[in-house]
């Protein structure tokens, strides 16, 4: 396959293969192409929290940065802690508290504290008492089991909340750690209190469906814990995610080389959930996980706050997904099935090759993806091959019946590339896993080589022992 070929007007037709469509005139709000950013969704309150003072009391207190004791009126409930200097003069926390870095051993408390001998009545006992319920306040995450076990003060990961890892429509997703082990973990905090009661049961389907899953192209989970007012998700902790990848490159885009490696992981994945009957629903280059900085890295799809279990031939009518990646099917509030994450995967390509977004959201889809100098400047598209156009028409086809699925994604031309499948096999060596090339291709690779007079390293045609750990 080679990429030597120029794209002209007549190349960029957007249509699928066959079907050829008369192209509609530019619209002149088409002259704006958006750029590509990070969105973000929010989540408007639908319950409110039960506001509650969980202890109150005037309280001497150091810290083992300062051994000077202070005396300050303390009022905690399940948000904050408030310090008083008299009934009506708060003052910040961090004139207080001086906590630096976590810490793993939650029987080592951050500071020390003792009853005053003021008015209020307080006994010796205040210090350990403030101290648990400090704890409860702070949501350990444990499962029920454990807290039975273990008691309510060995909890099993620590949450950094200064370190946001990124946040949705779903919870916020925050550094921490195991605690026994020192693993770094991320953990995904959910706040019942953002939704009506009814849709709390929705919450746990992002954890029972990654329990279900075991694929190398999707995040891991560790476990799915919860208290009466949050929903926790521990999972591994990846280095970054796809998005940051395409925004900090050089010119805002990536190159076909690279697109092509990751965008063959992100269809190997879907081919495993969609052989589960499992849609996404939200794939977005946020929410494709890379395990490292390398150039080539592995990539693991998470975020399945969205997923739906979807049959064969069935369709569903919820609204799912982020807007700017969706099915024109899902927008109109139409049926739809597994297709859907096809769609996306069109707009993740699209974006990464280019930088901006296909559309412009104030005009209708069907209208822009029939009009080639809209759909495809030259000035960013002239130098980008065309099988990689030819990919993106294929995936972007508003007809549900015309567009790609996975298996026809990965048999297109633009990912039947010897570089791409070198790149894989290199990349499989280091893993110790096979699991993105198959063993039936290597002839055929092989050939290729032997003909452009090519010299294969010996390795990569060694067939790995070790294969993936799927589950069925």
């Amino acid at each position: 396959v080679t990429e030597s070929e120029s794209l002209s007007d007549d190349d960029m037709s957007t249509d699928g293969d066959s079907d050829h469509q008369q192209r509609e005139p530019m619209s002149p709000c088409f002259s704006t192409y958006i750029p590509l950013m990070r969105l973000v969704q929010s989540v408007h309150h639908t319950k409110k929290r039960t506001e509650g003072v969980l202890k109150e009391g005037w309280l001497l207190h150091h810290t083992n940065t300062d051994s000077l004791r202070k005396r300050h009126y303390w009022i905690l409930d399940w948000n904050t802690i408030t310090l008083y200097q008299n009934e009506s003069s708060e003052i910040c926390l961090s004139e207080v508290l001086l906590v630096r870095g976590p810490s793993l051993d939650l029987s080592i408390s951050p500071y020390s504290s003792s009853s005053s001998s003021s008015s209020s009545s307080s006994n010796s006992n205040e210090g350990p008492s403030w101290e648990s319920v400090i704890r409860q306040a702070l949501m350990p995450v444990q499962s029920s089991a454990t807290a039975n076990q273990q008691g309510q003060g060995d909890s099993m990961y620590q949450i950094f909340t200064n370190e946001v890892l990124g946040s949705g429509q779903f919870g916020v997703v925050y550094g921490g750690t195991h605690r026994k082990s020192g693993r770094s973990v991320a953990i995904k905090v959910i706040d019942k209190s953002r939704f009506p009661t009814k849709q709390e049961r929705q919450l746990r389907n992002e954890g029972s469906i990654l329990q279900s899953l075991s694929h190398m192209g999707v995040v891991l989970l560790e476990g799915m814990f919860e208290t009466p007012d949050y929903v926790f998700v521990v999972m591994e902790k990846l280095h970054g995610d796809m998005l940051e990848m395409v925004l900090s490159s050089e010119k805002g885009r990536l190159p076909e080389r690279i697109t092509r490696f990751l965008v063959i992981q992100i269809l190997e994945a879907l081919r495993y959930l969609h052989l589960k009957h499992i849609a996404h629903c939200d794939l977005k280059p946020e929410n494709v996980l890379l395990a490292s900085s390398d150039p080539l890295p592995q990539v693991k799809l998470c975020d399945f706050g969205f997923a739906r279990i979807i049959g064969e031939k069935s369709f569903r009518r919820s609204v799912v997904g982020t807007p700017a990646y969706l099915a024109p099917e899902v927008v109109s509030c139409g049926g739809y099935n597994r297709a859907l994450d096809m769609w996306s995967v069109g707009v993740i390509l699209y974006v990464s090759l280019s930088g901006t977004f296909p559309f412009n959201e104030d005009e209708d889809i069907k209208q822009q993806i029939t009009n080639a100098a809209f759909m495809y400047p030259r000035q960013t598209w002239a130098s980008i091959s065309l099988q990689a156009v030819s990919l993106i028409n294929n995936l972007l086809q508003v007809s549900v019946r015309r567009r790609y699925s996975v298996g026809k994604a990965l048999g297109h031309c633009w990912l039947q590339d010897f570089d791409l499948w070198f790149d894989l096999r290199e990349f499989e060596q280091r893993m110790g896993c096979r699991y993105l090339t198959h063993q039936s291709d290597d002839e055929h690779w092989r050939e290729y080589a032997r003909e452009r007079s090519m010299e294969l390293p010996s390795y990569l045609l060694r067939d790995i022992d070790i294969t993936s750990p799927l589950k069925v």
